[in-house]
């Protein structure tokens, strides 16, 4: 039998994403008040206005589309254990999207551990939710975590989407929808089915 992963293609991934988006976009997220559609797209939005280029608009798009397609569910704040959406997620993207966007889902919680143990001023910008779920995702990265994720290298991008991700968590801002931003998605499909990543 078929199942509906495997039948994504290069030619239906943008709007199959953009289905999620409109069918679940309006779900609650972690705890936040903001839902999941909104905190993504409140990232996306944010590069863009910013000027940044189209890889990590989209990393920030799309980083927590592992909330929609993990068989674990969605986190909740009476969690007790991680749910490793971030895989997940990667796990949807990494046959249609460039190593870089694939890598700004699959360790965007990595880089919450490496920027707290990284960066001082930086816990001070986690929400309530993003503390709780950092006690379940590790804590700050110890040094030899620190050391091995550093030569990422796509840490860059990665570091960048952690920022958006942070700072897509405002009630009542505007932005666009999904389907603003499926050109530039589509783009960074061909740019890997064609292999010009």
């Amino acid at each position: 039998m078929t199942t509906t992963k495997d039948a994504l293609t290069r030619e239906n991934i943008v709007a199959f994403i953009g289905s999620i988006f409109d069918r679940r976009g309006g779900e609650e997220y972690l705890g936040e008040p903001v839902t999941m559609g909104e905190h993504m797209l409140q990232g996306a939005t944010i590069a863009e206005q910013n000027g940044q280029p189209e890889e990590i608009i989209v990393g920030a798009l799309l980083h927590d589309i592992g909330h929609f397609t993990s068989e674990f569910g969605a986190f909740t704040m009476e969690d007790t254990e991680d749910r490793h959406h971030e895989d997940a997620g990667a796990e949807v993207l990494e046959r249609f999207f460039p190593s870089v966007i694939t890598d700004c889902c699959r360790f965007h919680v990595a880089a919450k551990r490496y920027l707290c143990a990284t960066r001082a001023d930086y816990f001070g910008r986690l929400s309530d939710a993003s503390v709780h779920s950092l006690k379940l995702q590790g804590g700050p990265m110890s040094e030899q975590e620190v050391a091995d994720f550093s030569g990422n290298p796509n840490l860059e991008a990665i570091i960048a989407v952690r920022y958006l991700d942070e700072a897509g968590k405002r009630p009542g801002m505007e932005t666009p929808d999904f389907w603003h931003f499926a050109p530039m998605v589509q783009r960074m499909v061909d740019r890997h089915c064609d292999g010009s990543e």
